[in-house]
């Protein structure tokens, strides 16, 4: 029995937030252990946590020496999954908008991703979905707004927010609470310490080879990121949270803290000069966070002696609050993270030295049509942002070459980074700006043929929007000279004031209009006010 297709995974349609007062749950395959948050929301402000459980299960310990999840250890997910169904049957919690289930690296980089999770939800019912970075980027982001809610302070200067993981480290960098740039590097605690095990090293040489791949790593980070200025060095994860228990006497996890990092670096050496079975005697840890409490604390360590920071402080939020925050959201994204994406968008247009006028405008007609045509193509907001970014993105191409520009746009945003999109999402993106010109969409057309069949319609439905508002820009029209648009029983209208010459936009519609009146069975056509 395969994996049914989830409606936040695809479809298009708007989920609708669950009601207030309801229960929520999120579920994370980490990669040392499997977490357990359910929450309440009272309609506003932030999810208040009910219930938080957590098992240890080793998916990264196979994924990092082996490069496939052990089937021992994918039943070991599905008997602890099993026993939160449970736990959420309680609660009456089912998978119809009050659950989400993810999986973070180890999952996602394992070999046999699609075969485990086919198992998880064969064995249990829930259907996890391994998000890429770019996913976890976007909750992380969430996350810290509401760490930053907590510590206000953050808000004023540079931060670089960022958290240890077992897999990887998540790095955000904020310019006055506002989002600069993500990134995601393979520095994890767990991945670092599996990769010394195997070549037999004692404690004391592999904290000397850490602290060296570990310096190599922040040295490459600073070269990627622009970390010169940095005012302030937010901690997000469990590692960072529990020095901050043992070394603040006043810890309070709600409020968050701040660490001096002398204390922290004799507290990391402490841990790394311990076996994983004294550390976990000598702190009470489970053998998963015992194993990578030493290198996840010596990371923090050198990623603030690398920025110069005598302290750093420690935020209490976690990937889960970012997916309990979206969830009660219904799947809807932030006005300033929606920000954020348009700003990673526009930025990777100038790096391809797009024609920026021509594509706000473009942009700017595409978004109105798609307001204006809601209740034909009803789609939910968010595919009005990635059209968005595909309006803004459709002649990247022309970078590359004049001739079949449209197939290199396609390229250019299929194979590179914007803040917040995930994979599925930006193959999405590319091929609604590979098809705002040309052939429509055919089962030939590989890219467009690996996709299941409603995301095939929604690449019609906003390519055809793209098509009418590139012609209209055909023209040199600016955001002053707007369309006004009138959606009628068998026709879209589009009133054009002081216009002057419209040849070339009433050319440029004959030529792509065709596409719009096959998906929405309306005719096309430019008048003067």
């Amino acid at each position: 029995m395969a994996r049914k297709k989830t409606k936040r995974e695809g479809g298009g349609a708007a989920v609708p937030a669950p009601p207030a007062g309801s229960p929520v749950a999120v579920i994370e395959l980490g990669t040392s252990a499997i977490r357990l948050a359910i929450a309440e929301w009272t309609g506003k402000g932030e999810p208040v946590t009910l219930e938080s459980l957590q098992r240890g299960v080793a998916l990264g310990k196979d994924t990092f020496t082996k490069g496939y999840i052990e089937q021992e250890t994918t039943e070991a997910c599905v008997r602890v999954l099993r026993d939160f169904r449970r736990v959420l049957d309680e609660y009456r919690i089912g998978d119809d908008g009050g659950l989400i289930a993810v999986a973070t690296s180890a999952v996602r980089e394992a070999a046999n991703r699609d075969a485990v999770l086919d198992r998880i939800y064969i064995g249990t019912g829930i259907d996890v979905q391994a998000i890429d970075e770019a996913e976890v980027n976007r909750y992380t982001f969430l996350a810290v707004r509401a760490a930053f809610n907590a510590m206000p302070a953050l808000r004023r200067g540079d931060t670089l927010a960022f958290e240890v993981g077992a897999g990887s480290t998540e790095l955000l960098l904020f310019h006055d609470g506002q989002m600069g740039t993500s990134h995601t590097h393979r520095l994890g605690a767990l991945r670092l310490r599996e990769r010394l095990a195997e070549d037999g090293l004692s404690h004391a040489r592999q904290a000397e080879v850490m602290r060296t791949q570990i310096e190599r790593s922040i040295a490459l980070l600073r070269n990627q990121m622009e970390m010169e200025k940095i005012t302030h060095l937010l901690a997000l994860g469990g590692d960072a949270r529990f020095a901050a228990s043992l070394l603040l006497p006043e810890w309070e996890p709600r409020k968050g803290g701040t660490l001096d990092v002398g204390a922290l670096s004799k507290l990391a050496e402490e841990t790394l000069r311990m076996t994983t079975d004294r550390t976990v005697s000598r702190f009470h840890l489970s053998y998963p966070e015992a194993e990578t409490l030493g290198p996840a604390l010596l990371i923090c360590e050198q990623l603030a002696r690398a920025l110069k920071a005598p302290c750093l402080h420690v935020g209490n939020t976690t990937l889960r609050d970012g997916l309990l925050a979206e969830l009660v959201s219904g799947g809807r994204w932030a006005e300033d993270f929606k920000r954020e994406i348009v700003n990673s968008a526009r930025e990777l247009g100038r790096k391809f030295r797009f024609e920026q006028d021509h594509a706000e405008y473009v942009a700017d007609v595409a978004t109105r049509l798609f307001r204006a045509l809601q209740a034909e193509h009803q789609l939910s907001p968010r595919y009005e942002l990635l059209l968005n970014v595909a309006a803004l993105l459709h002649d990247v191409g022309l970078f590359i070459s004049n001739r079949s520009h449209h197939k290199h746009s396609m390229y250019v945003i299929g194979n590179s980074e914007i803040f917040g999109i995930g994979r599925r999402d930006l193959m999405l993106v590319s091929l609604v700006a590979r098809y705002h010109r040309r052939a429509m969409p055919r089962p030939t057309h590989t890219t467009y043929a690996m996709l299941d069949r409603r995301d095939r319609i929604t690449v019609q439905k906003l390519a055809a929007i793209l098509r009418v508002a590139d012609a209209l820009g055909r023209g040199g029209l600016t955001r002053s000279r707007r369309p006004e648009i009138r959606v009628e029983p068998e026709q879209l209208e589009l009133r054009l004031s002081h216009a002057g010459d419209l040849t070339m936009e009433e050319q440029a519609l004959r030529e792509k209009a065709q596409m719009f009146e096959r998906v929405y069975g309306m005719k096309v056509v430019l008048r003067r006010s």
